[in-house]
């Protein structure tokens, strides 16, 4: 296995990690700036405030982008287990 090989791998590795949480983390961020507005409209100083429709949301997120999740993670996979004769040899 050459350094090519396995940049290649771990560049496609972390892309699908970020492309995979990019939906959560889009959810988080954006409940989370539009708690943080009606924090400061409402003058409303709570600090949990942010967490719980965060959490909701984030749940919520999850089910609906966790059959896409898991299916791009089972291609990746069978993708790299059914390659991994190539990795091996000298």
């Amino acid at each position: 296995m050459t350094t090519e090989v396995v940049t290649d791998i771990t560049r496609q590795t972390l892309y699908l990690i970020i492309r995979t949480a990019m939906p959560m983390l889009l959810v988080s961020l954006c409940v989370g700036l539009a708690v943080s507005i009606f924090q400061t409209v409402t003058s409303i100083q709570e600090q949990t405030l942010t967490f719980v429709p965060k959490i909701i949301c984030v749940f919520i997120s999850i089910i609906f982008f966790g059959n896409w999740i898991m299916t791009s993670i089972v291609e990746f996979m069978t993708e790299l287990w059914s390659s991994f004769n190539l990795y091996i040899h000298s």
